[in-house]
């Protein structure tokens, strides 16, 4: 007789946006005992069974409208799972929220955590890239919009647009300690992810309880390419950002297709290669994350003594490659 199981994930990826947990939640997919939801991302915790917060920023109030609130729709991503499968869903903003640590920590008492966290620096850079080469982010140059966190913030744009203190993990961790036991939780890093990603795999698999070696590579991150500033990449851009505006008030699927050839367009024209974040730029903003990084290493018993230099370790095309 089957037993029954309250629907609902037993693990989570937390990770942190750009720091490879899509392309993690992609491989442990793979796993035959591992039921992932669809969406990977449903952001439910960010949540508290009530619509998302109105976020102001460009795309904002598109892309929130496919964000799952109620329980019993974010329960039925569940419904069909295998009684002896490992149930996973994949929000790497649950680790950023201070809410949504909280409500894991009340309503999933015996869940797993997986937290994968990226060079704070690295990992900004490459959100801003993203969005930049999305059409979404207005600033062309990385430091510059950087710095208009704290502006964005205040004007309401959703926690995507927080460059800086998405990649305060110290912070973030402490209170996920103070709330979750420490076995509960394991803590990857991204260079783990591309460097060693069979024996990274095998571990995950070991915490969830699931048999190691059959899976044992991790598909590329969805990194976008380098999309320069011009005239063209202008005036998609505004377009982009009209329409996803306009989008707001049509179901989330209408505007995706009617993106899709812009993004594509900007996307060719766009080079495999970004630049590097030159040295004395990155060495300011590490600045930042110093004591932040000093908290990390207390929490963790880690050494990332790495993200404290002013070179930038690169994408994952960059690390692959070397």
């Amino acid at each position: 007789m089957r037993s029954f199981r309250t629907p609902q994930p037993d693990a989570l990826l937390v990770g942190a946006p750009k720091a490879g947990t899509s392309a993690l939640h992609t491989a442990l997919a793979l796993h035959p005992r591992v039921f992932s939801s669809r969406p990977k991302e449903p952001k439910y915790y960010m949540c508290a069974d009530a619509p998302p917060p109105a976020y102001r920023g460009p795309g904002d109030a598109h892309s929130q409208r496919e964000w799952i609130w109620r329980r019993e729709e974010y329960e039925a991503l569940f419904a069909d799972a295998p009684g002896d499968s490992v149930r996973i869903e994949s929000t790497p903003f649950y680790l950023y929220v201070r809410n949504a640590r909280r409500r894991i920590a009340e309503e999933l008492p015996d869940a797993r955590v997986i937290a994968v966290v990226r060079d704070p620096v690295d990992r900004a850079y490459s959100n801003w890239m993203h969005l930049r080469s999305d059409g979404l982010e207005p600033v062309d140059d990385f430091v510059e919009a950087f710095g208009k966190e704290s502006e964005r913030i205040a004007a309401g744009w959703a926690p995507f647009w927080h460059y800086r203190r998405l990649g305060l993990y110290g912070a973030q961790l402490d209170d996920l300690y103070r709330h979750i036991d420490g076995e509960r939780v394991l803590v990857l890093r991204y260079r783990e992810l591309v460097s060693e990603p069979a024996r990274t795999l095998d571990r995950v698999c070991t915490f969830l309880g699931l048999e190691p070696g059959l899976v044992t590579s991790i598909p590329r991150d969805n990194s976008r390419p380098y999309v320069a500033a011009g005239a063209f990449t202008e005036v998609t851009s505004r377009v982009v950002r009209l329409g996803a505006k306009a989008g707001a008030h049509a179901p989330p699927q209408l505007w995706r297709r009617a993106s899709k050839p812009l993004i594509a367009t900007m996307h060719w024209r766009g080079e495999p290669a970004r630049p590097k974040l030159d040295r004395a730029s990155r060495a300011a903003l590490v600045q930042g994350y110093l004591e932040d990084i000093d908290l990390l290493e207390k929490v963790t018993g880690q050494s990332f003594s790495d993200w404290r230099t002013d070179e930038s370790l690169g994408s994952f095309r960059d690390r692959t490659a070397s």
